[in-house]
C-alpha cells in the first residue's frame, strides 16, 4: 500500500469541478484507491464517495493506493491534483 497526505488548496475545497477531477485520475487505474478525511475513508473512484466527506479548502488529507499498479497510481494522481492547483 502506497499513500500520501497533502493539503486541500482548491478555494472551495474538494468539491464539484475538483472532485471530479479526482475521480477521474484515480478511474484510470485498476488498484483501491481511497481518500481519508477527518477519521472518514472513501473510495476516489466514486464522486458521490469523494463529495460526501465534504473536505474544504485547508484541510488534510491522506490518498491510498493498494493494488498492483499502486506505484504509478498515487504519482499520476498526485501530479494531477497538483497540476490542477487542488493539492499544496
Amino acid at each position: 500500500m502506497k499513500q500520501i497526505t497533502v493539503n486541500v488548496i482548491d478555494p472551495v475545497g474538494l468539491h464539484a469541478r475538483p472532485a471530479t477531477v479526482a475521480v477521474n485520475a484515480a478511474s484510470k487505474f485498476k488498484c483501491e484507491v481511497n481518500v481519508s478525511f477527518k477519521g472518514r475513508e472513501v473510495n476516489m473512484k466514486s464522486i458521490m464517495g469523494v463529495m460526501s466527506l465534504g473536505i474544504p479548502t485547508h484541510s488534510e488529507i491522506t490518498i491510498s493506493c493498494d493494488g498492483d499498479d499502486e506505484d504509478s497510481a498515487i504519482a499520476a494522481i498526485e501530479e494531477v491534483l497538483r497540476a490542477q492547483k487542488i493539492i499544496g
